[in-house]
């Protein structure tokens, strides 16, 4: 019998990438052993209410091991790459039990250079955005891969990463799960003005909080003609929630704006499913909030040369503004110029998934991963 691996080691935005997998896996194949590893406690406890939503399958359910000290930094500030690296050691022999490992990060190629040879690792990436990150040259050492459609097959070929039959395209997982998860909810706000998602991203390189971040948070606190959710990165915020909290509890009493640092929401598509309007800078969210096409405004803080980089493709999906010195105005403008654009959102969102509207596409990663194994079962 056949033992598969899917762990979690990073943050909770990444387990919607590769849950349903686990999941549709262990449906369709009860002869294999499925096997689900999370990085603490609270994180297992989370996966498995989330996996209730897929009641046929039947998967087993290990927390990885770690020192206290470690579990309690980790609760502190999020996993870090150093912690991530230390578990993976610790846990080595763990690993080589299985067939294959299914992971959604890269930091798991780090088990290669800790002698954890035998397993096969599969990559089924998170996000589907255009920054140059997710096209980096190591994933080639990845022996199998899952990614969604032809933009991002056509990237990876032109990175030199893909190898043929070591591949599928048309699998973005996680709109199968944010589907169940969200067949029935109700109004995020008691009232009927738009809604505008500010989604900046956490590298501070490329986003725009450091630079408009509290403009953004102060302006609409004063108006009155929109709602919004600040619904960053769930990685911005990482080393200090705490103190970010305190930063951001001036905008948490106002009943027309949702202030969110970090929590399940913002990562399981409940924002921008809400949302009329999607404002940020480099995030791969802005993919998932077109599936329903809506209008976009992008922040320029860093003076970028975007035109005509496909690290920055998304920004021809709406205007792109380098100051806030007009924003209710440049918002009511996204608003009204969004006919420009819907035919390159609709492009876009086709280049990207493989598809116009959301399909059930955790199943095929699934098949495509057994199928894949066969050889060597």
């Amino acid at each position: 019998m056949s033992h598969i691996l899917f762990p979690y080691i990073a943050q909770p935005h990444q387990e919607f990438h590769s849950l349903p997998i686990a999941l549709e896996m262990s449906r369709l194949y009860p002869e294999i052993q499925v096997h689900i590893a999370s990085l603490t406690p609270e994180r297992d406890g989370r996966i498995r209410i989330l996996s209730q939503l897929y009641p046929k399958s039947s998967v087993t359910f290990d927390i990885l091991e770690m020192p206290d000290w470690a579990r309690r930094h980790i609760a502190r500030h999020g996993p870090t790459p150093l912690t991530k690296i230390m578990v993976l050691f610790l846990n080595r022999n763990y690993f080589r039990r299985f067939q294959a490992i299914v992971v959604p990060e890269r930091t798991s190629l780090y088990l290669r250079k800790m002698g954890v040879h035998e397993p096969r690792l599969i990559w089924t990436r998170h996000g589907a955005g255009d920054r140059a990150i997710g096209f980096a040259s190591d994933v080639r050492k990845f022996d199998y891969m899952l990614m969604a459609g032809r933009k991002i097959e056509e990237r990876m070929q032109q990175a030199g990463v893909l190898r043929k039959g070591h591949y599928t395209t048309g699998v973005y997982a996680k709109f199968d799960l944010v589907r169940r998860l969200h067949a029935g909810h109700e109004a995020l706000f008691p009232n009927e003005r738009p809604t505008v998602v500010y989604n900046p991203h956490f590298s501070h390189s490329l986003s725009s909080w450091p630079r408009f971040g509290m403009k953004v948070l102060e302006y609409f606190a004063r108006q009155t003609k929109y709602n919004l959710i600040f619904a960053p990165h769930y990685r911005l915020f990482d080393t200090n929630r705490q103190k970010s909290m305190e930063r951001l509890a001036p905008f948490t009493g106002l009943p027309h704006m949702i202030i969110d640092p970090g929590s399940d929401k913002s990562v399981d598509m409940t924002y921008t499913m809400a949302a009329d309007l999607y404002m940020g800078d480099v995030s791969s969210q802005v993919g998932e909030f077109l599936i329903k096409p809506r209008p976009c405004l992008f922040l320029d803080a860093h003076g970028t040369q975007w035109q005509g980089n496909p690290n920055y493709e998304s920004w021809t999906l709406g205007p792109v503004v380098d100051n806030l010195d007009t924003l209710g105005t440049t918002l009511d403008n996204a608003f009204l110029s969004h006919a420009n654009f819907l035919d390159r959102q609709k492009e876009y969102i086709g280049d990207t998934f493989g598809f116009a509207e959301p399909t059930e596409t955790a199943a095929k990663g699934a098949k495509s991963i057994i199928d894949f194994l066969k050889p060597i079962g």
